[in-house]
Parts: structure tokens; C-alpha cells; sequence
């Protein structure tokens, strides 16, 4: 296995439960689990700064001393404060080079697309795809190229071309990458706009009409003083 993968210093751990948890966050460590199937759970903990720069490395593999030997892991699952955002608890997960592993690797979009330089609007709606590979062939990065991509088109998982050996992948093939739509009609909004002049048209010419009927109902001065005359 290459030797480029990042080391993850981690503990065995003996506070077990919430209790022994919130003590090891109060101390600067995160609690967690390490486990493989078949085996048996080993508890952990690893320091904050320690995990924030392994996350950092952008790798997804990591080594780790266990039981006196080098092993490799990969983050399985985190769980965070529901407040602060902050991790709380993660689980790692033992992988061997003999094995193939499932596991997440990001998805690059590569090219500016022949649609947005025509005006349209660009919209990802899948960062990372699943894949599936021994431990040593795990990709930093899926790349897409989308520069032939137009207005109103789109690309899925499926048109993923991935030139790598014993790389599978296993994100279901329909689901939708990236597309390119027109971006808002202006027609509509100025529709809208003349509707609304539209209205206020309507409302001040009733507004006239109403003033107009006013003073038709109302007596002029000189039937006031007629009447007057009269009397």
C-alpha cells in the first residue's frame, strides 16, 4: 500500500458511555469506534486538530497503529452536534488490500459548458458518486467534462467514462449530474410589469369616474342660492 497515505494517530480509549464521552471532548479528543466485520470493536479517540487535518489531506484512506502493526481505515460515519455542528463521535472502519472497499470520492466538473457561454444557468446536483475498488485504488477526485454540454441538456452517472482499472461505480447510473436551463424569462417579468401598470390604470381611471359621479350628486353654488331665492 502506498506509503503517501496520511497517518492517523489514534488512542484506545477506557471511558465508555456519555459520560466517559463528554470527559474525552472536554480534553480535546473526539470518541470512536474501529471496527471490521468479524471482529471485534476497538475503542478509540482521536485529538480534534489530529482528525480536522486528516480530513483536510483530501485522502480517504487512512494508517493507522493498531496492536503494535500498521492497518488502514476509512471513515465510515460521523455524528455531529445538532447545535454547534461540531463531531461528536466517528466510526472508523478496518480495510484490507485484498478486499474491495464502497466508499464516496468527490466529482469534478471539468470545462466550461458551450450552455452557460450562450446564457444559461449551471446547476450540480451531485457532488460525490460512490465507487467501488481495492483500498489502493481509491481516486482522489471523479472528473466530468461538460464543456460539449448545451441549453436545456443535462449528464448523468452514466456518462461517467472512468479509465481506471478495478474502479466500479456503484451511484445509480440515472441519477442526474449537472444540466444547463435558460436562465428566467424576461418576458414574464415585463408581463407582470404591465399587468400591474395595467391595474393601476384601471383603479385611477375609477378613481376619476367615481370623483366625476361626486360631483354630479353634489349642488352647485348656484342652485344653492336659487333655492335660497326662492325661499
Amino acid at each position: 500500500m502506498p506509503s503517501s497515505y496520511y497517518k492517523l494517530d489514534i488512542l484506545d480509549r477506557s471511558e465508555l458511555r456519555s459520560k466517559g464521552s463528554r470527559a474525552i471532548r472536554k480534553k480535546g479528543f473526539i470518541p470512536g469506534i474501529l471496527y471490521y466485520a468479524g471482529e471485534e470493536n476497538v475503542n478509540i479517540s482521536i485529538e480534534k486538530s489530529v482528525l480536522f487535518h486528516a480530513m483536510q489531506s483530501g485522502q480517504r484512506i487512512f494508517e493507522i497503529q493498531q496492536g503494535g502493526e500498521s492497518q488502514y481505515t476509512m471513515i465510515k460515519q460521523m455524528q455531529y452536534h445538532p447545535v454547534t455542528d461540531e463531531i461528536i463521535h466517528i466510526d472508523l472502519m478496518r480495510v484490507r488490500r485484498s478486499e474491495k472497499i464502497t466508499i464516496a470520492v468527490p466529482l469534478m466538473l471539468i470545462g466550461e459548458p458551450v450552455g452557460v457561454k450562450e446564457g444559461g444557468v449551471l446547476s450540480q446536483s451531485l457532488n460525490q458518486i460512490d465507487i467501488s475498488c481495492y483500498p489502493t485504488d481509491v481516486p482522489e477526485q471523479i472528473e466530468l467534462n461538460i464543456e460539449d454540454l448545451e441549453l436545456n441538456s443535462a449528464k448523468s452517472v452514466a456518462e461517467l467514462d472512468l479509465d481506471l482499472e478495478d474502479v466500479e461505480i456503484v451511484t445509480d447510473p440515472s441519477l442526474n449530474i449537472v444540466s444547463i436551463t435558460p436562465p428566467a424569462a424576461e418576458e414574464e417579468v415585463v408581463e407582470e410589469e404591465l399587468d400591474d401598470e395595467e391595474m393601476d390604470g384601471d383603479i385611477d381611471g375609477d378613481a376619476e369616474e367615481s370623483l366625476g359621479d361626486d360631483k354630479g350628486e353634489k349642488p352647485s353654488n348656484e342652485d344653492s342660492e336659487d333655492k335660497s331665492g326662492e325661499s
